[in-house]
Order: structure tokens, then sequence, then C-alpha cells
């Protein structure tokens, strides 16, 4: 027998904690840690782009969904990378020798108000929107382009780069290099949204954390992923099969980024799970719990979650947790993050919302 939030009442008890003492960071996977225990379900009215940033800024996670190709995935963890760094290292890049058309379109496709103008790995200026608004679309960038730089050594620290910008009142500060190659960008913009942001969820460049689902079986696209998102999720109603098992075991064997198992809903599965797998950074537990589910409705078989929580609490209450709710504030008694969906389809800046 199993019981779920509904079947529970939690008894009040004396305590000495006051609402101002309560400290709500916790880890979400064994080398990254959360500053809110949330983490929006990877469902495709729920997590994409906009929202995983959006709560990784207030220091929860977004788990971006799979129903999409494997470019589209990618695409939208390179936004979310993308959106601070205390130093972009990934810096988008033009030739002197491309259009004005050009360097305007690469601007509106990723959001960004300047490109570092770049030959043979060195800097040769700078063209921002300002440079190409009304100027004519066949010209050169390195006709409109500004050719002396405001930059500073690649080892520049988030104080000097604040005199520096604010000294020559420019907004992007190139790092280079003592041969004059481009290592990196810092911005305006990335420093006033860390000081905006203090409690961000982020990794330990300053970007953002990115979770992203992938399925048992799509290697490729774990790899991928693994190559930009920082925690990916094994996203299966039930992992306590012999073909996922095997499957998840490559993809642990080959990515570098945390991995996340799951769903896991009984004592025997969290056991075989971490006896047999080598490289876990944490569990998503219960079956078929989510307000939108129909695994129980459709297979007649589920795990509730707090029926799973207690269960993998037995003996794993060491390990990362993430459970499934239904909105239900109860959660929070039981396991470590709560894994949302049905607080966001609607919400302004979700898929379901838009």
């Amino acid at each position: 027998m199993a019981v779920t939030f509904r079947d529970l009442i939690l008894l009040p008890g004396w305590t000495e904690v006051e609402p101002n003492q309560v400290q709500l960071s916790t880890q979400v996977t064994v080398n990254h840690s959360l500053n809110m225990p949330f983490v929006a379900s990877p469902m495709d009215t729920v997590t994409e782009s906009e929202m995983a940033i959006a709560v990784a800024r207030l220091g929860a996670l977004g788990v971006l969904h799979r129903n999409c190709t494997m470019e589209e995935e990618v695409e939208m963890a390179k936004k979310v990378k993308r959106a601070e760094s205390l130093v972009i290292k990934d810096v988008i890049t033009i030739r002197p020798t491309e259009t004005v058309e050009y360097a305007t379109e690469l601007m509106q496709k990723h959001n960004i108000s300047g490109l570092p103008v770049v030959e043979a790995e060195k800097l040769v200026g700078i063209v921002t929107g300002r440079d190409v608004r009304f100027a004519d679309s066949s010209l050169l960038t390195k006709d409109v382009m500004t050719k002396k730089v405001i930059t500073a050594p690649d080892d520049t620290n988030i104080e000097d780069a604040k005199e520096i910008l604010h000294e020559h009142r420019v907004e992007k500060l190139p790092l280079i290099d003592k041969e004059g190659r481009l290592k990196g960008l810092m911005t305006i913009k990335d420093i006033l949204l860390r000081g905006r942001f203090p409690d961000a969820a982020r990794d330990e460049n300053g970007q953002l954390l990115c979770g992203a689902a992938v399925s048992p079986f799509d290697l490729k696209r774990a790899k991928k992923l693994s190559e930009i998102a920082d925690i990916l999720v094994i996203d299966v109603s039930h992992f306590h099969n012999a073909n996922v098992f095997a499957a998840t075991k490559k993809i642990l064997e080959e990515v570098d980024a945390d991995v996340i198992v799951g769903s896991i809903g009984t004592y025997k599965a969290a056991e075989d799970a971490i006896t047999k797998l080598e490289g876990i950074a944490g569990f998503r537990v219960g079956i078929g719990s989510g307000s939108i589910c129909t695994t129980m409705e459709s297979t007649k078989a589920g795990s509730p979650t707090v029926y799973a929580t207690a269960a993998w609490h037995t003996d794993y209450d060491w390990w990362p947790l993430l459970q499934a709710v239904q909105g239900n504030g109860k959660s929070f008694s039981h396991g470590q993050e709560i894994l949302y969906g049905s607080l966001c389809p609607t919400l302004e800046g979700t898929p379901g919302g838009s």
C-alpha cells in the first residue's frame, strides 16, 4: 500500500526557529546547489529557455524539455548559458569582410547589441547596433566598425573591469591575451544582472545553471547537451528497467555533465541504481504524481511521490533528490527539491502561456 500527500497532514511541534532564520539552499546534484528548492519540470508547456533563465536568476533550476529536435534543445541550452556570464567565453564574433546586413542578422538572432570583429583569431575592431542601424546593408563590417577598441588582459577581475568600463564609458570589454587574440568578453549588462540577482543559481564561470532532459536511448543528444548544460535529467517514467539501466550506463560513461536518474518509485529501484550504476549525481522520484501525468490512469501502476520519497529516505537520504508534486506545500517536509509543472503552464514566459 502506498500513500500520497492527500493522505497525510503535518502535526505542529515545538520550534525555536523563526521564519527569517530558514535557509532554503540545497544540493540539486552532488556538484551543483540551488538557493531556492524548486526545479521547473521538463514539460513542453513549462520549460524552454525563457523559463529556465527566469528561475535560475531566482536561485532555482529549469530543466529544458526534449519534445523537440536535438538542435532545438541544444539552442535553448545555449540561450540559457549565454543569458548571463561574468566572462563570456563562447563569444559570438564576425569577420571584417562580412556585410552589415549579416552583422545585423547575427545580432538579431542572438539578441545581442554588439560583435567583436576578429581576423585570424586577433581582435581588430568591434561593431555595435549603433554602427549598423542606418548604414548601407551592402557595406562591409570593416567599413563601419570601431577600430580603436578598449580592451583588458584575459585575467581581469570584475572590480578592475568595472573601473575600465566606467572610465571609458563603454559597455563591452573584450579580453585579449598578449598576442591580441580574443579570449573572452565582459559586459556591463552581465555585471548589473549579477548585482540584481545575487541569489541566482550559477556555475563556476558565473553563467546560469541549466538542466536538460534526455531520453536514456539518445546518447548522441546527451553528449551534445553535455557540452553546454550543467545537468542532464534522464526523462523516463519507469527507470527501474534493464534496457534503461544499460542505456543510462553508457550516458554516465560518456558525458561530463551531472546526471540525475529517474523516475524512481521504490526502495529496490534506488538500491539497484546506486549499486549497478556509477556516477549518478541525483535522483528523480515519484511515478505518476505530476498534476497532468496520466501514467497511473493509463497503466494502473505508479508510485506516489511521498511514498517514493519515504522509501528513498530509508537508507539514501544523503543523495540529492527531486520530487514531482501537484502543488502541495506538504512536499517540503519530505524531500530536498520540488519538481513542479502545474504552477507554470499559463504563466507569461512559458511555452504554454505564450
